[in-house]
């Protein structure tokens, strides 16, 4: 064989593997409205940044016919580009090629990238579309799925790990994004669960369509499994690309600043966001966007555990974390579902050296036999639990009401908080003032001629005592009581103060929290 006739079969290996399972399948990927494996890398890194690790391998197994069936590259596209110039490695499965079913080649391929990406600190996006484990290969296949999660579990902490789900993601396939750091899902053509449909139907007798059972709606407001929703694939590529860019490389560095030159801080608008009636609900993403660089809000988990609000923002260039509590939605009480949200973020922040921001205004922890016999206990004390371990810089601003035990779960001065505002309107307190005047004064107001007024005054009583800041700023747990306007300025001079915060946990191989 000369040089030209080597040539030419390089150069026909490279375009075999280009066509995946062939032209057909390539056409029928397109008519669901799906990319396929290599157009959506193409879409998703710099321009011709791309470069592919493992293009030719093939799978190794003879049984049920397969040594008779060889595709290039097996079923997932690998390799490692740039994202706005940032490393990154990538794995996309390709559904044209035995419906993108996990091998054991196909895993390894998988596993090379992830160990590569380990080894040179950068995030790992996977990009799921597949029917599973090949079945043909036994438990071969499931030993690669295994190969898988061992290295997302290492990785885990040390670099960012994304998983967009662009299609089917069923069976042993799940648990890879499930120990990833975030999963995105496409509106209607994408779906994740344990078991199907059919078995579904077989074991429970219940008829379920595989939209209604794991598609992105369900994962995005009612398991919270899925932390973004897209209407289609580019609009969640473009997503992935913007959350990455909140993101350091790995957990030895710090995300990357945007230019950004001070001016004039205040914020008049947020002077009238908090109404004066303790009781009436605001949008606290009212009060995140009065404070944040303009439109840089990416919000995490919308649509599930809607009391607690969580995302990535800037502040003077800054990437922060934010994590708040939202009145508009059960008054922003904590309960079961907004601690699990609330406290995986804080974790994944103090995980990649990203300050926490949080905005307070919390009644409480949400009452009543479903939390208590669905673990509130547990689930709360993980919030707790998560800002009690993080060690990133971590600011505190009270906007109204921080009471009981919610107030120390939510980044207080006494679990580890650099800095702790409030503004004028805050009240800290064990309670609200009726419920604690109708406690302490019980007899005084079943005495009263009039018991209704003698609770009014007490309730007035016990709210000019505790309903302010002031008590807790006098005892040194509010560093400043501050006005609404001047909060932009006095977080971007702290968080400034705070970027060389060194903080360090006691000696251990690690903690217990409370899972």
């Amino acid at each position: 064989m000369d040089r030209q006739e080597r040539r030419d079969k390089l150069i026909a290996k490279r375009e075999q593997a280009s066509l995946g399972g062939g032209e057909k399948r390539i056409e029928s990927q397109h008519s669901k409205g799906k990319l396929t494996a290599r157009e959506r890398l193409e879409y998703l890194l710099d321009k011709n940044s791309f470069e592919e690790v493992g293009a030719f391998v093939k799978h190794r197994s003879t049984d049920f016919g397969l040594d008779k069936k060889h595709f290039l590259g097996d079923g997932v596209v690998t390799g490692y580009g740039t994202i706005d110039g940032r490393l990154v490695y990538v794995f996309s499965q390709d559904f044209t090629v035995f419906g993108g079913s996990l091998s054991e080649t196909h895993a390894e391929k998988i596993c090379k990238i992830m160990d590569m990406a380990m080894k040179n600190g950068a995030p790992v996006i996977g990009l799921n579309d597949s029917g599973g484990a090949r079945i043909q290969e036994g438990v071969v296949s499931l030993g690669g799925y295994a190969d898988i999660f061992y290295r997302n579990t290492l990785a885990s902490g040390v670099v960012p790990q994304i998983s967009a789900i662009m299609g089917p993601c069923a069976g042993g396939a799940v648990y890879s994004p499930a120990i990833t750091d975030f999963i995105m899902m496409v509106q209607d053509t994408s779906y994740m669960f344990v078991t199907g449909p059919n078995v579904v139907k077989t074991v429970t007798n219940e008829e379920v369509s595989s939209e209604d059972l794991g598609g992105a709606s369900v994962h995005s407001t009612k398991s919270g499994v899925a932390h973004v929703t897209a209407a289609n694939e580019v609009v969640l590529l473009d997503q992935l690309r913007s959350m990455l860019s909140y993101m350091p490389q790995n957990c030895e560095e710090h995300a990357p600043m945007t230019e950004y030159e001070l001016g004039d801080e205040e914020r008049e608008v947020l002077k009238d966001i908090v109404p004066d009636n303790p009781n009436l609900p605001y949008d606290i993403r009212d009060v995140i966007d009065g404070v944040i660089d303009e439109s840089s809000f990416f919000e995490v988990h919308k649509d599930f555990a809607e009391n607690i609000v969580v995302g990535f923002a800037r502040l003077a260039g800054r990437s922060i974390g934010v994590v708040a509590n939202q009145p508009a939605y059960l008054a922003g009480v904590l309960d079961v579902k907004s601690s699990q949200k609330g406290a995986r973020f804080v974790r994944f922040c103090d995980a990649f050296n990203i300050p926490l921001l949080v905005f307070e205004d919390v009644p409480g922890f949400l009452p009543g036999t479903d939390q208590e016999w669905n673990a509130i206990i547990t689930n709360g004390a993980k919030l707790l639990y998560a800002f009690s371990e993080a060690t990133v810089p971590r600011i505190t601003v009270i906007t109204r009401k921080a009471y009981g035990g919610a107030y120390d779960v939510m980044n207080s001065k006494h679990i580890g908080a650099d800095m702790n505002f409030a503004w004028p309107s805050a009240e800290i307190a064990v309670m609200g003032a009726k419920g604690a005047a109708e406690i302490i004064f019980k007899r005084e107001i079943a005495s009263a001629d009039n018991p209704e007024e003698a609770w009014k005054e007490k309730e007035k009583e016990y709210a000019d005592i505790f309903a302010n800041p002031y008590r807790a700023a006098e005892r040194g747990f509010v560093d400043e009581v501050i006005l609404p306007e001047e909060t932009r300025t006095k977080l971007i001079k702290a968080f400034k103060m705070l970027e060389n915060k060194v903080d360090t946990l006691p000696k251990k191989k690690h903690g217990n929290i409370p899972l």
